[in-house]
C-alpha cells in the first residue's frame, strides 16, 4: 500500500484547522484554499489506520519532549504559503529508512556464495569412464592372450554331473531355493531386497559424502552384500554330491569356474 509523506500529512491538518477556524467565524475559506484542503484531504484518507494511530503516538511523544508546544489556528484571511524549500520525505513516525533496508536481502538477492560440488557430466565424467573402459578392454585383451578361458569339455546330455551347480553368481539363489519355496526364494525375498534398495534414498536423505553421515545407507548395503556374499560362498564351497552340506576340508572341494 502507498503510504503518504508526512510533509503532505501535515499539511492537510492544518487546511483542516484553518477550515475549522473559518467555519467558528462564519467567513468562507478561498476557493484554493478549498480546493487545496480537499486534494490534501484525499491524500490523508488513503493513510492506513494503524499508520495514522503509530503517527499520532511518534507526534504526541516529540510534542512532549519539546515542552507540550501549542498549535494555534491562523486568520482565515491568510493565504496558504506555498512550501518553499523541498519536503522532506519520511515516513510514518519520521522513519527515513528506504525501502530496501526494510526488506530482507535473501529474499530479493543473494548475497552469499554457495560453494559448488558439481561438474557436467561432459568432459569431466565422460573422459573419466572412456579412459577406465580403454583400460579394462586392454587389460582383457593382454590377459587372453596368456591365459587361456577356464572352459569344460563338451556337455554330455547322457551323463548329469554331481553335484549340479549353477555359475557362481547364481548360487546365491540356487541356495535359497533349497531352503524354501520356490516362490519364497526366486520371488519375494529378492523382490524384498531390491524394493528396500529402491526406498533407501528416500529413507535417507542426507546429502553428505562421507561414510560417517551415511549410516542408514551404509548398513543397508552392508547387510545386503554380506547375505548374498554368505549364501555364495555356501553354495560353492559347502554344497557336495546331491547338493548335500558337506565341509571342504573333509569331503573335497565341489566346485569349478
Amino acid at each position: 500500500m502507498t503510504e503518504v509523506p508526512e510533509h503532505l500529512r501535515k499539511r492537510a491538518e492544518e487546511a483542516r484547522a484553518k477550515a475549522a477556524a473559518a467555519k467558528e467565524t462564519g467567513e468562507a475559506p478561498a476557493p484554493a484554499e478549498a480546493e487545496l484542503s480537499a486534494e490534501q484531504e484525499k491524500a490523508a484518507s488513503k493513510i492506513p489506520a494503524h499508520l495514522l494511530e503509530r503517527s499520532k503516538a511518534a507526534k504526541t511523544k516529540a510534542d512532549g519532549d519539546a515542552g507540550s508546544a501549542v498549535v494555534t489556528a491562523a486568520p482565515a484571511a491568510a493565504p496558504v504559503a506555498p512550501a518553499a524549500a523541498a519536503p522532506l520525505v519520511t515516513g510514518p513516525g519520521g522513519h527515513t529508512q528506504r525501502l530496501l533496508t526494510v526488506v530482507k536481502s535473501g529474499s530479493i538477492q543473494d548475497v552469499k556464495s554457495k560453494p559448488m560440488d558439481k561438474v557436467h557430466v561432459w568432459p569431466h565424467l565422460l573422459v573419466i569412464e572412456f579412459a577406465a573402459a580403454l583400460f579394462i578392454t586392454a587389460f582383457t585383451l593382454i590377459f587372453s592372450i596368456f591365459v587361456n578361458a577356464p572352459l569344460l569339455e563338451l556337455a554330455n546330455f547322457n551323463e548329469t554331473p554331481n553335484p549340479s551347480k549353477a555359475p557362481w553368481y547364481f548360487l546365491g539363489l540356487q541356495e535359497l531355493l533349497t531352503m524354501f519355496h520356490p516362490m519364497v526364494a526366486g520371488v519375494t525375498i529378492p523382490g524384498i531386497g531390491l524394493f528396500l534398495l529402491i526406498l533407501a534414498p528416500y529413507i535417507d536423505k542426507n546429502p553428505s559424502n562421507k561414510p560417517e553421515d551415511r549410516k542408514f545407507a551404509v548398513s543397508l548395503m552392508t547387510i545386503h552384500l554380506m547375505f548374498w556374499a554368505v549364501l555364495v560362498m555356501i553354495g560353492s564351497f559347502f554344497r557336495g554330491p546331491g547338493f548335500n552340506f558337506v565341509f571342504p576340508w573333509e569331503a573335497g572341494l565341489f566346485f569349478e569356474l
